[in-house]
């Protein structure tokens, strides 16, 4: 308090600049933290003992320690170290230097599908923004101006350039929530922690480092990246500090002015990381459903749609399994609507269907998607899986064949049998094409002959035919009525063969046969031809 007073004398008002607590040191050993260490990924392990050895720190860090400590399975390993990214690089024989923001280097191993990012970052030194190189746009509109900074912010405080080293116990402070502060060796199995992460793991409490409106407006994608931990760690009983939830709703249009690709892609996170209808939860319980980004607001206001729910239940539980997810398939369950919807309205009105399909598509493009990944591979595959949707009902000829040879037909016929698993097309079509992409070709022939086989009865069974009227019944009872009500019938005129001929017709005697007139007029397709006279 008297310090405070004496700062007010001297025209100190302001603790802005000074540098913040950075925390005390402290190393906790495997009988507090729990981690088994035959858990840890051996190339990651790989990296940290490489970069060891060539004489630097190095800790595994972020989220797969806190995964580790509360019993989950790390999807990825991040590693950090006090070697430059330049000296990194130089370590390993396929390494890459990424990004601009933060400069950080991923380590690959393997090969294609199968290959593994272990994504290696610098200590970061605290840097106070008030004192960083300003700049008046963002990204995009000051490029030129941040090419040659190390950290630069905007006119609002957001952090733009952040790449100056320093000790650990900075990076640590410059790290966002408590539980992903914390390093863990892997050879000493030591858990090196600065801001009590390890209490709050145990406690269940998702804190901000420092305070969380000022973090928020550092860097808006901390609000996202807040509601996904409160959506993967809900199950485990987490929950976010009434504080560090408290400006998240506010802070919310400082998304604004982050880039819409960085948007995008922390979308993604949210609905591919195995917590989808959570997160859709968790954004509804903190009033966030709408605004953080337009494409996320369509998948949080359609996740009740019997379609769009089964196929975020069908991501979560594909992740859960450890099988790929890919975002194409997702948002194209999620627009499957607009397009299925202006496809048929364009041919109703007597558009074919093809090209109808094809405008509808783009519309959902334009309109959804834009410029920020729907030109792009997802876009591609998105525009695949939609337009394979109708050649699942051609099963004859050639047609199956060349359709199970295609690229994106497993991602096409998962999505159709979400279709019929919701009601949209029959579940038979969606059996016969399961059986048939499993068959050989023998079986798969002998499957489409029987299809044509149906469709040929079904069209004879559907045919117009012309039918001869069958000739009255007549009871016993009025064939021996016949012949007075025949008698009574003629005049008095007629001969007795004309009677005869009447009453022959009334007790179903063969009749004759009188010769047809016929019409010069050309007669309708499928009209029914009179009967023939007596």
């Amino acid at each position: 308090m008297i310090k405070k007073f004496i700062d007010r004398l001297l025209g100190k008002t302001s603790t802005k600049g000074k540098k913040p607590q950075f925390g005390k040191r402290e190393e906790v050993g495997v009988a507090v933290h729990g981690i088994d260490p035959k858990l840890v990924d051996e190339r990651a392990l790989n990296v940290v003992r490489t970069l060891k050895n060539a004489g630097f720190e190095a800790y595994v860090v972020g989220g797969a320690v806190r995964d580790l400590m509360v019993g989950l399975a790390p999807k990825d390993f991040d590693v950090a170290t006090n070697a430059t990214p330049e000296q990194v690089k130089g370590l390993f024989r396929r390494a890459f230097i990424i990004g601009r923001r933060f400069r950080i280097v991923h380590v690959v191993y393997g090969r294609g599908r199968e290959h593994e990012v272990i994504e290696v970052s610098t200590f970061r030194a605290y840097m106070d923004n008030a004192a960083a190189e300003q700049v008046a746009g963002n990204e995009k509109t000051s490029k030129s101006e941040l090419a040659g900074m190390k950290h630069a912010v905007d006119s609002s405080g957001r952090v733009l350039r952040d790449n100056v080293w320093g000790p650990q116990e900075e990076d640590a402070v410059r790290r966002d929530f408590t539980i992903n502060a914390m390093y863990y060796d892997p050879e000493t199995q030591i858990v090196v922690d600065y801001h009590h992460g390890i209490k709050d793991s145990k406690n269940r409490v998702i804190r901000m480092i420092g305070d969380p409106a000022t973090r928020y407006r550092e860097d808006p994608v901390r609000i996202i990246r807040a509601v996904r931990f409160a959506a993967k760690l809900s199950g485990l009983g987490f929950k976010l500090e009434a504080k560090t939830a408290a400006p998240l709703v506010k802070s919310q249009e400082l998304l604004a002015e982050v880039p819409q690709s960085r948007l995008f892609d922390e979308m993604l996170k949210l609905l591919q990381t195995g917590h989808a209808l959570a997160s859709i939860e968790q954004l509804k319980a903190l009033g966030m459903a709408r605004g953080i980004y337009p494409l996320l607001d369509v998948v949080v206001q359609r996740a009740e749609q019997a379609f769009v729910r089964a196929a975020l239940r069908d991501t979560d539980r594909r992740v859960g399994e450890g099988k790929p997810v890919v975002a194409s398939f997702l948002l194209a369950c999620v627009l499957w609507a607009d397009v299925r919807d202006g496809w048929a309205k364009r041919i109703n009105e007597r558009q074919h269907a093809h090209p109808a399909l094809q405008d509808a598509i783009e519309d959902v493009f334009n309109s959804h998607i834009g410029d920020v990944s729907g030109r792009g591979k997802l876009g591609g595959d998105m525009r695949e899986i939609w337009m394979m949707q109708p050649r699942f009902e051609k099963r004859v000829g050639s047609a199956p064949f060349g359709l199970v040879e295609q690229a994106r037909f497993r991602a096409a016929f998962d999505f159709m049998r979400l279709r019929a698993e919701t009601g949209e097309i029959d579940e038979v079509l969606a059996d016969w094409w399961q059986e048939f992409s499993l068959a050989d070709d023998n079986l798969r022939q002998d499957m489409v002959d029987q299809v044509r086989e149906e469709q040929q009865q079904q069209q004879r069974q559907r045919a117009p035919r012309v039918h001869k009227a069958p000739a009255p019944r007549v009871s016993p009872d009025a064939a021996q009525a016949a012949p007075s009500v025949a008698r009574d019938a003629v005049s008095d005129t007629q001969d007795d063969q004309s009677a005869l001929s009447a009453v022959a017709d009334a007790t179903d005697a063969p009749k004759k046969r009188r010769r047809r007139r016929r019409s010069n007029g050309p007669r309708n397709v499928g009209e029914q031809a009179p009967d023939a006279g007596v």
